[in-house]
């Protein structure tokens, strides 16, 4: 039988560790602030796309701590929308991709110009 932790309850093993909300809202914020500036200094097309799904999952994780803090199950549906979402946005985004690749041969938004007339 392993020994009780100090200050765990006997016959409990060991005591479960919490982070603090402000650490998940901090990572969020970084994450999502590294997101905006992905999108907004690269020039490539994927780079952009992959910068925009940071910036969701960024606030699907400030989503799910504010629904930790609330004590309630809205935060965790939304996340499981957004998810969803975003699986389907990402197929979508992707086959674009592959069209505007094989039709200019680059995937760099400057030189994109296929929907102009």
């Amino acid at each position: 039988m392993t020994p009780a932790l100090p200050g765990a309850a006997a016959g409990a093993g060991v005591a479960a560790m919490t982070v603090p909300p402000a650490a998940f809202l901090l990572v969020g914020t970084l994450l999502f602030f590294i997101g905006v500036a992905g999108a907004l200094l690269k020039r490539n097309a994927l780079s952009m796309f992959l910068s925009i799904e940071l910036m969701m999952n960024a606030v699907n994780l400030l989503f799910l701590t504010y629904a930790r803090m609330r004590g309630d199950a809205a935060g965790q549906m939304v996340v499981f929308f957004v998810i969803a979402v975003a699986a389907a946005e990402a197929a979508v985004g992707l086959a674009i991709f592959v069209a505007l690749f094989r039709a200019r041969m680059t995937i760099d938004v400057d030189k994109a110009n296929l929907l102009k007339w």
